[in-house]
């Protein structure tokens, strides 16, 4: 870690610590675990001393059980001899103006986004801050490492994709003496393995990433657009499931939660997550919710002539259960969030109340294949980088195995989908399970008996085109309804597209 003589040069550390005999302190016991992680992140200034740096930043110890509020989080400060390559630093006991100028870097850095706290942790710095400033006034907390070139394997760091021009390691001990000779040490020797971060390469990682949520949400605009203007009538957009288009909805204002929250925390990452957080809340807040609120409108058309009062009141309704759900689904993440990956499975059953929905209603092709895949495609992409790609800027590790079962979940309810587009509603249900269905293809008592008398029948038209119907039993052009109602059968089938009503008495139709 050669500092090369730069006014604040930075850098990132990331690498493992362990306890160097085992033993665990009395007085503080911080870890129950005999190994974990570790990060650093520190900047450097010269001064007036040759060779000599002053160094600052923070310290996380991770995959520990600290005593009551997670990991160790500690902001050190000290000096770095570089023609020894040795780095000394001690625990701050103050924080002032010199020590948060290394708060520039700290937030700005993309790498802040692994080396931070949790967020169930953030909001308890306060606790932790203090038992660190008690920690500090007891014992001599100091890191005293060695820092020195490495050679890298090229072969290997180019496959991990880790590449960078120079290599680091730091190699040596966190310890915390008493600072009463006679009671020993308070703090357990902890022995520091670490390497160097790329932090650029982390930080171009980090700009692809936002590309690739911006373009998926283009996409996703294309296949809603593409989709509303298949179900742009009554009939059609009543036949769409109102859980299905909230549900994901909310996903899509969690996304822009999210991504808005990193850009806030890491300052340089501001405009590119900025970004992607305006576009996932234009798919939410204009279209999704649009559509909606198109959803609602086509299924309550009574209520909607009964005047504003009553309208409004059950839009407030509506609106009332999305935001209830939104926040609601933000509770149970922020209290569960170790099961993260199994609340993602809750979320991406968007596709079931669709599913059934059609089951119920026996729906014809109330969504559009194009949307159907398009958006599973879509939909997957955020979750298979976090937790396939071995390369994501999150460093999260992979899980192939969890990145298969979310991938067969979604891709099963949308294969389901598609068989019921093409092969009907009901398709897969066995026969003795469905109620009896009216058929409209029934046979014409009152026409037939007249042919069969030889006597002259009254044409019949067809009041949706005005031709004449053909309503002999060999005539397979013929559709009739409950009502008695003769029509061609494309002139009914496209006209149940709009409207599910007789179009000669109004009369409710059932589905075919």
């Amino acid at each position: 870690m050669h500092f090369m003589f730069e006014v604040w040069y930075a850098r990132a550390f990331a690498g493992t610590w362990s306890h160097r005999n085992g033993n665990f302190s009395s007085k503080f016991p911080v870890f129950q675990k005999s190994s974990g992680n570790i990060v650093f992140e520190l900047t450097s200034s010269l001064t007036d001393i040759r060779g000599v740096h002053y160094v600052q930043g923070e310290v996380v110890l991770r995959d520990g059980v600290y005593i009551s509020d997670g990991d160790l989080q500690m902001k050190m400060e000290g000096v770095y001899v570089w023609p020894f390559r040795q780095l000394r630093m001690v625990l701050s006991s103050a924080v002032d103006s010199e020590m948060n100028r290394g708060e520039v870097f700290i937030r700005s850095s993309p790498y802040h986004l692994v080396a931070q706290d949790t967020p169930r942790n953030y909001h308890r710095s306060k606790r932790k801050t203090s038992r660190i400033m008690e920690m500090g006034k007891m014992c001599k907390i100091q890191l005293v490492t060695q820092v020195s070139p490495r050679v890298p394997d090229y072969k290997r760091e180019f496959a991990k994709g880790e590449h960078e021009r120079q290599f680091c390691e730091m190699r040596g001990l966190v310890e915390g003496p008493s600072m009463h000779e006679d009671q020993g040490e308070c703090f357990s020797p902890l022995v520091v393995n670490a390497t160097s971060v790329n932090v650029e390469l982390y930080y171009n990682k980090a700009v692809n990433y936002t590309l690739m949520v911006t373009f998926i949400s283009f996409l996703q605009v294309l296949f809603l657009i593409r989709q509303m203007e298949h179900s742009n009538t009554q009939s059609g957009a009543a036949k769409v499931s109102l859980m299905m288009i909230g549900q994901q909805a909310i996903m899509d204002a969690y996304l822009c939660l999210l991504h808005l929250t990193a850009g806030i925390l890491v300052e340089s990452l501001f405009n590119t997550f900025a970004t992607a957080a305006f576009f996932k809340f234009v798919v939410f807040s204009i279209f999704e919710m649009r559509y909606l609120l198109a959803i609602w409108k086509s299924r309550r058309p009574v209520s909607s002539g009964e005047g504003w009062e009553t309208m409004r009141r059950e839009l407030s309704v509506l609106y009332s259960r999305f935001y209830g759900f939104l926040l609601s689904g933000i509770l149970i993440i922020y209290e569960l969030h170790s099961m993260l990956r199994y609340i993602l499975f809750l979320f991406y059953s968007f596709w079931i109340p669709q599913i059934v929905a059609n089951v119920v209603r026996d729906s014809r092709k109330p969504l559009h294949p194009h949307y159907i895949v398009g958006i599973t495609l879509t939909r997957l992409a955020i979750p298979l980088y976090a937790f396939a790609c071995p390369n994501n800027f999150m460093r999260i590790e992979p899980n192939l195995g969890w990145c298969l079962g979310l991938t067969t979940f979604l891709g099963a309810q949308a294969a389901i989908l598609l068989l019921q587009h093409f092969c009907g509603a009901r398709c897969f249900i066995p026969r003795q399970l469905l109620p009896e269905k009216y058929s409209y293809f029934r046979r014409v008592i009152r026409a037939n008996e007249h042919i069969e008398r030889g006597e002259e029948c009254t044409p019949i038209d067809c009041v949706i085109c005005m031709a004449a119907v053909d309503v002999s039993q060999r005539c397979n052009d013929c559709m009739v309804t409950p009502c008695d109602h003769f029509f061609h059968t494309g002139c009914l089938q496209r006209w149940m597209d709009i409207k599910m009503e007789c179009p000669t008495c109004r009369r409710p139709l059932p589905p075919m």
